[in-house]
């Protein structure tokens, strides 16, 4: 449990462009920063950066956050997580009470899974730095691959004990779960019981997340029994806390290397990424063999749009380039390809080079990607069948891109190389891009059938995307927001009261005196809960009620006030919010009208269907008529008070 005191250190210590940069690259605009968003997939920077109101927005999907709110979202972290993650950021000690056992059982899967793979992470390593076995087979290995000391420390390399057991054992002795062991693949059980290592015997290789956390693990087999051996390699399964083909491994490592190079290297394997740190580049990642997925490359598209594909020459090397070309396009990434030579993998080649002479070598050989298919699809093909289904293979890649400049160039380029009318090539194109289209709208149309009505999205004008949690109408949204940003501030001075005193109330208190009157309230119950939060706190000294709401401990208001701190809906064209005191009460004055207007509105709807429904009851259709008739008076009287200038 963590002290209301440190939390609050920890807040104002907190700075948004730092937390941010830590996984989104950031250009400064003005007094601002803006970088592709985090939370959706998009081509053109939207998403900003206030360092001076200390949050972030999206203005195409609608997302806001502050720092706390960024980590939770961005990284899937508990509220607690989040504040630990920022107090190691800033060096803020944070002291906890022991749990107790029981709370130690009830603690959170997701957190005690971190945990437990944290602690093995250090427990392989401590094994091959310190244990007899370790040194003699683990160490070995790594010496042999050319590993120097801090390169095996940098990466938490590791070796896993031959005994079946050891590690179980160890790990129950130091009081972990027998089911966070085995949840998080680092052991297994038989049917007589008895829990297993699943690495045992092997070097290890953690997989570090972009945050820091422990996700999974790779183990190689070593020495006699990797002879005849398929898979010398086996990795953590899909868990909780860890999706292979969300991951690459490296990308802690390597991030900043990557956001400062502004570009990345995709290579296959561990030893690969490993090596190259070791010759001095860093911005290297693998995907480890696997398809390159779309979680991968938006990953990776946060820090950079460049990548060079980087595998060995051989027919596996190509085979690798070649799969995930298309999609890297798709996402709107520059695509470079470089094959090695004479048998080499990035490994070898990387022990062979010091970092500069690796570089050189890279931009004098890398090849376009279109270039590189054509070239490799191409060559010494004269079957005209073949060659038809090369050609359609380079022609469908350039139709994935989006930009349609660049594809426009592309293809100029494509049919000057392989000597087609370029015509030809665009009405080839043009079908995969019809398509691509007709596939992504048949898809969208099954989700929207396998999804119930009860569950879709209700439609709402509005300037970009409505986000999830806001269900409340356009002028509801807008007097919350109001309260939000100016609920401190006074807007009439002096009240009578009904005992003859005055009083002064800001535009909290004024929205709740006023829908009090007649027992009104928000159709969203966090606004209910925010509204009355600004009221109590109105008195407190110094208070400001966005301030307040962005850094409150429940984590809903903190992002709903973190999202109310920009503009979400336009004003009338050529209308401004202005803050000053007459101005302000005015239009606070209006948007109250307006909500009973809305609130009005919906009762009459909701009369006239009932009156439908009874017309066979005489009593009731008489009572029912009645109230609708009231009602509209009330209205009535709502839009004389409104006028005709109707600001909403």
């Amino acid at each position: 449990m963590i002290d209301h005191a440190t939390i609050e250190r920890i807040k104002d210590a907190a700075n948004i462009v730092d937390v941010v940069s830590e996984f989104v690259t950031l250009k400064k605009v003005g007094a601002n920063y803006k970088g592709l968003c985090p939370f959706h997939d998009e081509k053109t920077p939207s998403f900003y950066v206030s360092p001076a109101r200390g949050i972030c927005h999206c203005f195409s999907c609608g997302k806001s956050a502050n720092p706390v709110s960024f980590l939770m979202e961005h990284e899937q972290m508990t509220y607690v997580e989040a504040l630990k993650w920022l107090a190691n950021k800033y060096n803020i000690e944070v002291r906890e009470r022991e749990m107790s056992e029981e709370e130690k059982r009830e603690q959170n899967d997701r957190e005690s899974m971190f945990i437990v793979n944290k602690w093995a992470m250090e427990y392989f390593n401590n094994i091959l730095l310190n244990d007899v076995d370790g040194r003699a087979v683990g160490m070995q290995y790594f010496r042999s691959r050319g590993f120097r000391d801090d390169i095996i420390e940098k990466f938490h390399l590791g070796f896993a004990l031959p005994s079946r057991n050891a590690l179980a054992q160890e790990a129950l002795r130091k009081g972990f779960n027998e089911k966070y062991l085995i949840a998080t693949g680092l052991c297994f059980k038989r049917d007589n019981g008895e829990l297993v290592d699943k690495y045992s015997g092997r070097v290890m290789f953690p997989w570090i997340g972009v945050n820091g956390n422990v996700r999974a693990f790779g183990g190689r087999l070593l020495d006699s029994r990797t002879k005849g051996v398929q898979q010398k390699y086996i990795n953590s399964s899909d868990s909780e806390i860890y999706h292979k083909e969300r991951e690459l491994y490296g990308i802690f490592q390597a991030k900043k290397a990557i956001a400062k190079e502004n570009c990345v290297y995709m290579v296959e394997g561990y030893t690969d990424v490993i090596s190259m740190h070791q010759c001095g580049i860093e911005n290297v990642v693998a995907n480890s063999g696997t398809a390159l997925s779309v979680y991968q490359i938006r990953l990776l598209h946060r820090f950079t749009d460049n990548i060079v594909l980087l595998y060995d020459g051989d027919a596996a090397g190509i085979h690798a380039a070649m799969r995930g070309i298309d999609m890297l396009l798709a996402e709107a990434m520059k695509v470079k390809v470089l094959l090695l030579p004479g048998g080499d993998d990035p490994d070898s080649f990387a022990r062979k080079h010091k970092a500069e002479d690796f570089r050189k070598y890279v931009a004098d050989h890398q090849q376009d990607v279109i270039e590189f298919k054509i070239a490799y699809l191409l060559k010494g093909v004269t079957d005209p069948m073949k060659r038809s289904e090369a050609i359609s293979s380079i022609v469908k890649s350039i139709s994935v891109i989006q930009d349609q400049i660049v594809r426009a160039t592309y293809l100029q380029d494509a049919a000057h190389r392989i000597g087609i009318n370029e015509a030809t090539l665009i009405t080839t194109m043009n079908k995969f891009i019809r398509s691509g289209k007709e596939a992504e709208l048949k898809a969208q149309q099954r989700e929207q059938q396998s999804t119930p009505a009860a569950d879709q999205p209700a439609q709402q004008t509005q300037v970009g995307p409505e986000p999830p949690m806001q269900q409340a109408k356009k002028v509801e949204y807008m007097l919350m927001q109001a309260v939000v940003r100016h609920g401190e501030q006074i807007i009439y001075d002096n009240v009578e009261t009904a005992d003859g005193q005055t009083m002064a109330l800001n535009v909290a208190q004024y929205v709740s005196y006023d829908l009090g009157t007649d027992n009104l309230s928000f159709s969203v119950p966090l606004y209910n809960k925010v509204l009355q939060e600004v009221v109590d706190h109105s008195a407190d000294p110094g208070f400001k009620a966005e301030d307040y709401l962005m850094k409150h401990p429940d984590m809903e208001i903190s992002k709903l006030a973190t999202e109310m701190s920009f503009d979400r809906f336009q004003l009338r064209k050529g209308a401004k919010l202005r803050t000053g005191d007459d101005v302000l009460r005015d239009q606070i004055v209006h948007l109250v009208l307006d909500f009973r207007m809305d609130v009005v509105s919906e009762k009459l709807a909701h009369l006239k269907k009932e009156i439908s429904l009874n017309t066979g009851n005489q009593e009731k259709l008489i009572s029912l008529i009645k109230e609708y008739q009231e009602t509209q008076k009330l209205r009535n009287a709502i839009a004389k008070e409104l006028g005709s200038e109707i600001i909403i």
